[in-house]
């Protein structure tokens, strides 16, 4: 059974579509990378998923289908006291769900005690993606979406934390849906890629949807990319 059914999926904003006719489906396990240009649409289907957008179509998940969500960014101002172990109890008592959690989770995302117990503002942007990782995880989901969960953080530190999603969709079994700008993870990683330029251009695997002249009809421009093959690295 998919966990997830997309169908003539319709999001607009301010009169103007966003999302236009797009369906896709996303199986247990499925890890979907979602590609496109600014502003084809991808943070609004990862909303309009959520239910955080009016759409019209049909979004249907399956029965007790939980979902984590990482957005793309969020500004904690230095001065805030809140900390992420603040932060992950207060989800915890919200989804009725065990403290116990916290530690295994904490040390899943690689947060020590002492990080947790930091103000957010004053950890560095690795660490407070690995936090946010860490929030989304807390209920036990089967599904994360992640928006370009590296944006915030500079270069050296994006492979560390593509790793940990990577280790942590086989660790707790989850299913994704991202929207990344790094086509190396892209074809490392994703079971299937969505790319939308406005509405759905394309779907289906990595090697069939990066093939240069597909990257250059979504891109409007030729388009490379580094192909590494991870598993041949020791």
């Amino acid at each position: 059974m998919n966990l997830l059914t997309v169908k003539n999926l319709f999001v607009r904003i301010e009169q103007k579509v966003i999302v236009e006719d797009l369906s896709f489906e996303l199986a247990p396990r499925e890890r979907l990378s979602v590609l496109g240009p600014n502003g084809a649409g991808k943070t609004v289907l990862l909303k309009a998923l959520l239910n955080l957008l009016p759409y019209s179509g049909e979004i249907t998940w399956g029965p007790k289908v939980r979902i984590g969500y990482v957005p793309q960014k969020i500004d904690a101002d230095v001065h805030l006291p809140l900390t992420f172990k603040d932060l992950f109890l207060a989800k915890c008592r919200t989804l009725r769900v065990s403290p116990a959690e916290i530690d295994e989770i904490s040390t899943s995302v690689g947060l020590t005690r002492e990080v947790t117990e930091t103000p957010v503002g004053h950890v560095s942007g690795g660490q407070f993606q690995r936090g946010l990782i860490g929030f989304a995880l807390i209920g036990k989901p089967g599904v994360l979406l992640l928006d370009e969960p590296t944006a915030s953080i500079d270069e050296p530190g994006e492979e560390n934390i593509y790793e940990l999603i990577h280790r942590l969709q086989d660790e707790f079994g989850l299913a994704s849906i991202m929207v990344s700008h790094d086509l190396s993870f892209v074809f490392r990683y994703a079971t299937s890629v969505l790319c939308l330029n406005r509405r759905g251009l394309c779907l289906g695997t990595p090697r069939e949807v990066l093939a240069p002249e597909v990257l250059e009809k979504l891109y409007g421009e030729p388009y490379s990319y580094y192909q590494h093959d991870h598993l041949s690295h020791k």
